[in-house]
């Protein structure tokens, strides 16, 4: 992990390759994990392994991601956490955006209560809420930055028009959306990302589907470089752009030391080029 390459948002500079602490939760992203112990196993053994930002959410448990982080590694030294609000949690698998800007100031509230900082690190819009207007939004992120209650401030799910509209509101650190080898439609964000300077998390980060079956092309240049499917997946993403800040999530500690091994991984042009060109 030490070899992985590092980006700089607002002042804070990580590995690229993070972790996501959405799997830490219990089924449907709701309660407590059946196994507490292996959860917070889990995140002392990434950061052992480097890794320095850990992505999670005030709705993943609800709660209970940002309670896990902080009873395993608070005080978090050079670890930066960064967390998201803006979805409303009713029941397991349920999730209704919520952008009021009321809401959004109570959840950052209550996350730096659970976490234990005076100012989170980089506060994600979950979701805009098209159902607020989407200025009062970005001004409540403002005002939070302003404030210093929030060192960044990021997007998720969001298009390059979300992206400049938010911005003539607040600075924006970071985006995060859907993208891996075999889900690429959020290509012309990357790219306005990459063109600015804006940090691009990619959630689900690793391929799954056709492309990744058993003998399919990513299976099969996996065994030839005696990889993953995971680790080739997260190496390409890595490689795609400098901007790029993967964020694999795992309830297992194997697979933190998988997925981390990914930043070892140097590709060749060929491979690069070759796994570039698919398309589902």
């Amino acid at each position: 992990m030490s070899n992985s390459s590092t980006f700089t948002y607002a002042n804070q500079t990580v590995h690229r390759l993070g972790y996501g602490a959405m799997r830490i939760t219990g089924d449907g992203v709701w309660g407590y994990p059946k196994d507490r112990v292996e959860s917070l196993a889990v995140l002392r053994r990434a950061v052992e392994l480097g890794v320095d930002f850990i992505d999670t959410a005030d709705s993943y448990g609800p709660y209970v991601s940002e309670e896990l982080i902080a009873e395993a590694l608070h005080p978090y030294g050079q670890v930066r956490i960064a967390t998201k609000a803006g979805f409303l949690r009713t029941g397991p698998g349920v999730w209704v955006a919520c952008g009021r800007p009321d809401y959004l100031r109570q959840e950052c509230e209550l996350s730096l209560r659970r976490l234990g900082q005076e100012s989170l690190d980089l506060f994600q819009l979950h979701r805009i809420d098209a159902t607020v207007p989407a200025d009062e939004q970005f001004g409540l992120l403002k005002a939070l930055l302003d404030e210093g209650k929030v060192q960044a401030v990021g997007l998720s799910e969001v298009t390059v028009d979300d992206i400049e509209a938010a911005r003539s509101v607040v600075p924006i650190a970071t985006v995060q959306n859907s993208y891996n080898v075999t889900n690429r439609k959020s290509e012309g964000v990357l790219n306005y990302c990459e063109a600015e300077g804006i940090g691009f998390i990619p959630y689900f980060p690793v391929a799954a589907g056709n492309l990744a079956r058993s003998g399919g092309p990513l299976d099969s240049w996996a065994q030839a470089l005696d990889v993953t499917v995971a680790q080739l997946s997260l190496a390409w993403l890595l490689r795609r752009s400098p901007v790029m800040m993967p964020i694999p999530g795992t309830s297992k500690v194997a697979h933190v030391e998988e997925n981390c091994a990914a930043a070892k991984i140097q590709l060749d042009d060929a491979t690069f080029d070759a796994i570039d060109a698919l398309r589902v």
